[in-house]
This record gives structure tokens, sequence and C-alpha cells, in this order.
């Protein structure tokens, strides 16, 4: 056996599930701050649209509660986190696949080996991650295939060290002892760190008896398509106090959609043109909540996450949303960088409650 499936018992040594999300560690996680929101949320609502999911924390917490739950991202590497574990009721991978996943294939392609070796990576990693790449193409299930590229990405993330792409320092950094020796997995391989995540990405597969779904699209674009929502979570990026998500994760973007129309620019090689939120730049920024509110407007509930230093400030949002809703205020003030887009000692975690 190449895996073997954990379980808990009880204290009588009955088999229980343990439903837990993979750690993440991407930038903007809602990680330390899911149950404060959940905490904050209506308790009477049934259906949950998370709009700008990332890597489905909040959406997974609503899932474990027994809400029917819908996740969208407009990033597909995003996208596949919430088909592998919030659409997916069951489908796990098992040694066949992790076999299939790893064997040599001629038809493999040369995006990574030819854009990112010695950029992010050795010759043989690289050549690795296209042969991996291709192969998933082959596995025998849409739920597999999700789960195969979540797992692959969240490896790439423990890889690469700080966990992401808008830095140039990876490979000097795994040759560094001292670096190493403080964080193993940037020298490990990449087969290895896939092969460990496994058990732990199939534990966190369930059925919560819903008809859970997962989106790809503009939000905007989305939210009036969607019916019997009963409350919608927003965690778009904030102005004016977050990295660029795109110019972090550029890679694992790439290597799920496998670029055939795209310039690689920079020295970290980041795709070109990018894709396009309507909440990265100041001057489109207004518009674009005043566009999501409106196309919101038939949905009761509304929890919005926001950051003392976004643009536009908190009246403001409170003025926009107030077009709309009866709004109220939660606050939690950070004491680390920890807590998510643009958290820091000092700033400030607005929630927005918005009810009718």
């Amino acid at each position: 056996m190449l895996l073997s499936q954990q379980a808990q018992t009880t204290l009588f040594g009955e088999a229980v599930k343990s439903h837990k999300l993979p750690k993440t560690q991407y930038l903007g996680s809602k990680e330390r701050l899911v149950k404060w929101i959940f905490d904050n949320a209506p308790k009477e609502i049934e259906s949950f649209l998370d709009a700008f999911s990332g890597t489905s924390v909040v959406g997974y917490y609503f899932k474990n509660k027994g809400k029917k739950v819908i996740v969208n991202d407009f990033l597909k590497f995003n996208f596949h986190i919430g088909k592998a574990l919030i659409e997916n009721k069951d489908i796990t991978l098992n040694d066949n696949d992790i076999v299939s996943l790893f064997s040599q294939n001629k038809k493999a392609g040369s995006l990574i080996e030819d854009t990112f070796t010695d950029v992010f990576f050795e010759r043989d990693q690289a050549r690795f991650l296209d042969n991996f790449r291709v192969n998933i193409n082959f596995l025998d299930n849409e739920y597999k295939k999700s789960l195969a590229l979540a797992i692959m990405n969240r490896a790439l993330t423990r890889k690469v060290l700080l966990g992401h792409f808008a830095h140039l320092s990876a490979l000097r950094y795994s040759k560094d002892p001292l670096r190493v020796k403080r964080n193993p997995t940037i020298a490990r391989p990449l087969k290895d760190l896939f092969f460990e995540l496994v058990p732990e990405y199939n534990n966190a597969v369930f059925d919560n008896e819903k008809d859970n779904e997962v989106y790809c699209e503009d939000t905007i674009q989305l939210i009036p398509k969607l019916k019997n929502i009963d409350l919608v979570y927003f965690d778009p990026p904030y102005y004016g106090c977050h990295p660029d998500y795109q110019a972090f994760y550029h890679f694992l973007e790439t290597f799920v959609e496998y670029w055939k129309d795209k310039e690689f620019i920079n020295g970290t090689k980041q795709y070109f043109p990018k894709k396009e939120s309507g909440f990265v730049r100041k001057e489109e920024t207004i518009n674009s909540f005043k566009k999501l509110f409106s196309a919101s407007a038939h949905i009761p509930y509304w929890l919005i996450s926001y950051n003392s230093e976004s643009y536009p400030e908190k009246e403001t949002m409170v003025d926009l949303i107030g077009r709309h809703k009866k709004v109220k205020v939660f606050e939690h003030e950070y004491q680390n960088h920890y807590g998510g887009k643009g958290s820091k000692k000092g700033t400030k975690e607005y929630l927005f409650y918005c009810y009718e």
C-alpha cells in the first residue's frame, strides 16, 4: 500500500471521520478569522455563497456546519481547490492514481522546463512538473484531477521559500544550509512533498449531504444567475493594503492552465496579460463595488471582510452598502500579520454584516 487512510477513534475505538481543511499558507487566507466570521453570520441560513473564495477556507468551514455551499473564484487554481474539497463528496486518490501520476509519459510538454528552469526549479524538478501535469489529464475522474492539481499546488508553495512566486531567491535559498535547516521542505523533491500531502487531502473530502457547487467566473457576472442564496460572503482584493495576488501565485495558475497563448514577462516569468478582477486599481474600485452590490441585491444577507487600510475607507463602504442593506460593523484588531489580506499589528479587520 502506498497510501494509508488516517482515522481518528472515539474513546470506545469507533472510527470518527475528521473533516479538516489542509493548511493553506496562502496570503490573504482567513484561516485565523474563519470562526469569528462564522460566529457573526446569521444562524438561520441554509445556503452560502463564497463569491471570492480563494482557497475555500471559509466555504469549507460552512460546509462543515452542514450548509449548502457555493464557491467561486476567477483563478483556475483556486477553482480546483473548491472542486476537490467543496463540491466533491467522496472521490479520493488511490494507489493506482499515484502510480499513474508519477509514471513517465512521452506526451509530456516542456512549458515548465523551458520557462522556469533556473527561475524557481532545477531542471529535473521542472521536467517532473511537465510530466506530472500531462498525467493529470489521464485520471479517470474530474474530482481526482482537481485533487491532484490542488495537492501539487500546495506542494509547490511548500517547495518555494516564503510560499509564493514573486521573488527570485528560491533556488539560492534551497542550497543555503541555514535556510534548509529552518525549512527542510525547500530542499526536498516535489514528488515527496506531493506524496506526503495526499492522505491529508483525501481525509478532507467528505459529504455534508448537500449538493455543493464550484464556479470559475467573474463574480459580478455570476451572482445574478444564482438563485436561492441566503448569505453571500465577499472577500475581494483590497486595494492599497495587500500584494498583487496574481503576481504572488502566477506560477500556480500557469501550472494549472498550462498556457499556450500567454507571454511570460519579468524575472519571475509572470504570465501576461493578467486576469482582471475590477478591484485592484483605485480608479475602478468604487464602481466595481457598486456593480457588485447591485448584482447581489436579491440575496438577503451579506458578509463583507474588509481591512482598515483599504480603499475606499470604511465610511464610504457603509454608504455604498446602505443603498441596498442595513449594516452593522464588527471589528477585529490584528496582533500580527497572520490574519489575512492586509493584516499587520495595529490594523483592523472589518466584517460588514448586511441585512434587510
